[in-house]
């Protein structure tokens, strides 16, 4: 009878302490990697839909440039610049980890070595603020950079675990999640597969007893599905769907844990897409103008030689020993090139803009940075917003890719954002700009949290139900750019909004101008 007592107390105990876990508050945010807003809609994406018209649905909110993958997943992880997070784009050169060429940044053996010089991340994440204040968080990605979020080393008898690409922080603890739900895998190029399998592993195993503080479930489409078979494509609306599945998996989890009345739910992507019109191949095209110019040293370089990093639609420039004659010829080449769009130098030069200007200037920073050209031209699925992207991929071979993204397309730079729960407002479209910069601050905000350091977004105060009602002060400038050129003209213009302080990129272009022309 003793012993039936003592079960029947300890039963209660658990039970009463998981319902009192479970009235705390709760941030759960879910990424679709590469999801344009104007997809949103009732037959393509029916709970996230029903999600934007219970909560707040952002009209105006813009990635960070360059507008890829891990250059917001940083963007959202610590609600800081590209100058300031460190990290300006899927691939970059810092010879220090790789002398040869560029290194991927979503690789955790380059975080690891960054860390040991002095820092990968050069700001707190939301999860490591959260973690150091006593707040429980859970990370699950199909795609490596939910290691942005948290990438601590762990002893393998920890209950925090990070999830990535199939792969745990502490490794061991992946046999647990495979013993349940079977190998991480996926076939051709879809991950909807790998999606729904780390959707599961966030919900029904990471959550098992309790859902955390904040949560973080990064999907892998509709990006992977987009690249190959393009914007608007069937495919690419399935796979939309898959994710919407995966959104409404872990409502259903919420509900099922009694967390749904105390957890706000932001969905957002990390950027746009554009579909690719046409490819060129910059190295051909600077080797052919006189440069020394290479994807990958296969010796040593020498001061002048140039490093070409492409990153789709946009690409990273090194100059070794920051030769600046070399610069200066590398740009008057660039203006005439039809392919090219705005320009950014360390600092501004003749018909270039500042790579401050852009919020890129980190401390690893390339000589030169550009975007190629864009229009908003539709495609054959009635998808507008097309682009000229760089020939090669990432492992230096020529790709094949129906869209792309990375540029200062409006059509890249506008991304998705969503959220609802009871913090927010209801039945809400916030017009006034916001950014995947906003979405850390707001976070900490609604857990009441002070950042440990500051950040450069701000807190989406008009979206919130306690927050101010009346509208911040909004301002927008276009900076232009001109350089004359033996042979005609070069001007570019970046379009740029603030609010309260903080920046968003709207567009950028950049147009030669040949003499006759004129």
């Amino acid at each position: 009878m003793r012993k039936t007592f003592l079960l029947l107390l300890l039963s209660f105990a658990s039970a009463w302490l998981s319902q009192a876990a479970n009235s705390e508050k709760h941030v759960v945010l879910v990424v679709w990697d590469g999801m344009r807003p104007d997809f949103v809609t009732p037959t393509n994406t029916p709970t996230l839909y029903a999600l934007s018209r219970r909560g707040v649905f952002f009209a105006h909110n813009h990635a960070v440039y360059v507008s890829s993958t891990e250059v917001n997943g940083a963007a959202l992880a610590t609600g800081a610049y590209p100058e300031h997070s460190g990290i300006i784009g899927n691939r970059e050169f810092r010879p220090e980890i790789d002398p040869k060429g560029p290194f991927g940044t979503d690789s955790l053996a380059a975080m690891r070595k960054a860390d040991e010089l002095g820092g990968y991340l050069h700001v707190p994440t939301v999860a490591e603020t959260l973690q150091q204040q006593g707040y429980s968080t859970a990370i699950a990605g199909c795609k490596p950079v939910a290691l942005l979020h948290d990438r601590t080393e762990r002893p393998e008898s920890a209950a925090n675990i990070v999830l990535f690409q199939g792969q745990t922080l502490p490794a061991g603890a992946i046999a647990a999640l495979t013993n349940v739900l079977g190998p991480f895998y996926d076939h051709g190029n879809s991950k909807t597969n790998r999606d729904m399998w780390t959707a599961r592993a966030l919900t029904e195993q990471i959550w098992k007893h309790g859902v955390p503080s904040f949560s973080l479930l990064w999907l892998g489409e509709p990006d992977s599905t987009q690249h190959g078979t393009g914007v608007g494509s069937p495919q690419s609306l399935a796979a939309m769907r898959n994710s919407d599945t995966a959104l409404a998996h872990v409502i259903a989890k919420l509900k099922e844990k009694g967390a749904y009345d105390t957890t706000d739910i932001f969905v957002v992507s990390d950027h746009g897409f554009s579909t690719v019109v046409r490819k060129v191949d910059m190295v051909a095209n600077l080797r052919q103008a006189g440069f020394n110019a290479a994807r990958l040293f296969k010796q040593p370089p020498a001061r002048g030689d140039v490093l070409f990093v492409g990153l789709g639609g946009s690409a990273l420039i090194y100059v070794i020993g920051h030769d600046g004659g070399t610069i200066d010829h590398l740009v008057k080449f660039l203006q005439t090139e039809d392919s090219v769009g705005p320009i950014f130098t360390g600092k501004a030069r003749a018909g270039t803009f500042a790579l401050d200007d852009a919020m890129i200037h980190s401390s690893e920073a390339p000589d030169i940075a550009i975007s190629f050209g864009w229009t908003s031209n539709k495609n054959l699925y009635g998808a507008s917003g097309s682009l000229i992207s760089e020939a090669q991929g990432s492992n230096l071979t020529p790709v094949k890719q129906e869209a792309t993204h990375a540029s200062l397309s409006p059509f890249d730079l506008h991304n998705t954002l969503v959220a609802a729960g009871p913090d927010l407002r209801q039945g809400f479209v916030d017009s006034i700009p916001t950014g995947n910069v906003d979405v850390a601050p707001t976070i900490l905000k609604i857990l009441g949290v002070k950042p440990a350091k500051p950040m450069d977004g701000r807190v989406l105060v008009e979206a919130l139900k306690d927050g101010s009602k009346s509208s911040p002060s909004v301002r927008t400038k276009t900076l232009r750019a001109h350089a004359t050129l033996p042979t005609g003209k070069w001007t570019q213009t970046l379009q740029i909004s603030e609010v309260n302080g903080t920046r968003y990129l709207d567009q950028g272009t950049g147009q030669f101008t040949p003499e006759a022309s004129r």
